[in-house]
């Protein structure tokens, strides 16, 4: 079974963007055309939203409202965030922290989501992301993972 693709917030920011990119939406078609769910994790979500609603994007944030509601949108749990909080202390005790140590870590939140549903992350930061979960550049993941 094809692992789902759980956006990472820089291309969902690309998809939510008023300038259709025909690069992503080809792939995001390509994924809903194999039977691939792509899911909206809420960190995710968040991360881009606040960036959006401090610009005044508005034509951005009622593209991505739009996205929430064709795609799957995956809230927080309390079980995901306790994942993560695991995720960030094993990062520091090996040495491999992702932010600073006061910082929230979204990284680690998203892996813990993605963990949470045993997707794959579509992103542009392979790099910390694949510390914790399996994550590829989202123009890599157009094959079953």
């Amino acid at each position: 079974m094809t692992k789902p693709r759980v956006l990472d917030a820089v291309p969902l920011g690309r998809l939510a963007h008023p300038a259709s990119n025909p690069e992503i939406v080809n792939w995001l078609q390509q994924q809903v055309d194999s039977g691939i769910p792509v899911i909206i994790p809420e960190i995710a979500d968040y991360e881009l939203r606040r960036s959006l609603v401090l610009e005044g994007l508005t034509r951005s944030i009622t593209r991505l409202d739009k996205l929430e509601s064709v795609l799957i949108y995956l809230p927080l749990t309390t079980a995901a965030m306790r994942q993560a909080a695991e995720l960030w202390a094993e990062a520091r005790r090996c040495w491999r922290p992702t932010a600073d140590a006061r910082a929230l870590d979204g990284d680690v939140i998203l892996a813990a989501q993605a963990l949470a549903v045993g997707g794959c992350v579509a992103t542009e930061n392979v790099g910390h992301l694949s510390l914790f979960v399996e994550a590829r550049d989202w123009r890599s993941t157009d094959k079953p993972a």
